[in-house]
């Protein structure tokens, strides 16, 4: 990640509230409420129920933020990994806790001697504007997917390319599955938020070999 990507979200982290931070930032409180909750139950049934205290689903969470969805996956009984690009939201999900193990890091640095059950991306590789920088982080993630394990990430399901803004790019679903497919992991669902006028949504991909 650049040095200025870096910066632009240590400072919105550091000016903004737990939610907007990393949520959408036209949203007052109660919106983000609305918006993290509707992420929220989305996303557990693409997970699954199998959370077991015996053998807990390993999940890493990219690009946490100040750890939202992090906390909510340890409570309903995952192992979680989480880690982010910005130093401030580290800082501010290692204060709160909520059992992650928390680390700073960009999408194509996290490395682990293991791989999970399942990996999130929830609203981080559409903020990549660089495609090298996206392409990379993608793979990474791609690499620590176990078989018939799962890599969840979010961006709209679109044919075409959509910048948005200054710090917003949707590209189109064929440029996921052309990147992931040869590596090993099949597109099998997507689901949209169905949050008003948001077209981002959860796109799945299961690996088969």
């Amino acid at each position: 990640m650049s040095g200025a990507s870096r910066d632009y979200w240590d400072t919105r982290h550091r000016d903004h509230d737990d939610l907007a931070s990393g949520g959408h930032i036209g949203l007052d409180r109660a919106g983000n409420e609305i918006f993290y909750a509707l992420r929220l139950g989305a996303l557990l049934p693409l997970i699954g129920d199998l959370a077991d205290e015996s053998a807990p689903l390993f999940v890493l969470d990219a690009g946490c933020g100040k750890g939202h969805f992090a906390r909510a996956l340890a409570r309903c009984g995952h192992r979680v990994d989480a880690f982010d690009a910005s130093e401030e939201a580290v800082a501010h999900a290692r204060a709160r806790g909520g059992g992650p193990r928390w680390s700073v890091a960009a999408l194509d640095e996290w490395r682990s001697a293991w791989p999970y059950d399942v990996v999130l991306c929830v609203d981080v590789l559409f903020h990549v504007l660089d495609d090298a920088e996206w392409a990379a982080g993608l793979r990474n993630l791609a690499s620590l997917v176990r078989i018939t394990g799962r890599l969840i990430l979010t961006d709209e399901d679109t044919a075409t390319r959509r910048p948005r803004g200054d710090y917003i790019v949707h590209r189109p679903t064929a440029d996921y599955r052309a990147l992931l497919e040869p590596l090993g992991l099949r597109h099998t669902h997507f689901r949209p938020y169905g949050f008003r006028e948001n077209e981002v949504g959860f796109h799945v991909f299961t690996r088969t070999r």
